[in-house]
């Protein structure tokens, strides 16, 4: 499990592909000497953490990384799972309080062509 804490820069759009699979990312500036713009992805149920979200909140976001070859190129993922106020400036009610790891999106073959 790993966390980071900053600020949220970007909410993307959800994705849902033919398969069925659903993913919506976000982009959060970390509290950092030097700040990194990190891009996060929700899967699945985990989703709907992002609709009490807003660009400005600073949150607290516990992600696991996710590592997977597709047709010979590598990608990384992190995939949220927990979703925090940090700061006391967004509504606690944001949490995903069951804390349970995101499974993996499943064979990247059921997503038409796409690397994620």
């Amino acid at each position: 499990m790993y966390e980071l804490e900053g600020t949220v820069k970007l909410i993307e759009d959800t994705q849902t592909f033919s398969s069925g699979f659903s993913k919506r990312e976000f982009v959060v500036t970390s509290d950092e000497k030097y700040p990194q713009d990190v891009k996060f992805e929700c899967t699945k149920e985990k989703i709907e953490m992002l609709d009490k979200v807003r660009s400005g909140d600073r949150v607290k976001v516990s992600f696991n990384i996710r590592g997977n070859e597709y047709k010979g190129r590598y990608y990384v993922n992190l995939q949220a799972w927990r979703i925090e106020a940090s700061g006391g400036e967004v509504d606690g009610s944001l949490s995903d309080v069951s804390g349970e790891a995101v499974s993996p999106a499943g064979n990247l073959d059921d997503i038409e062509d796409s690397p994620f």
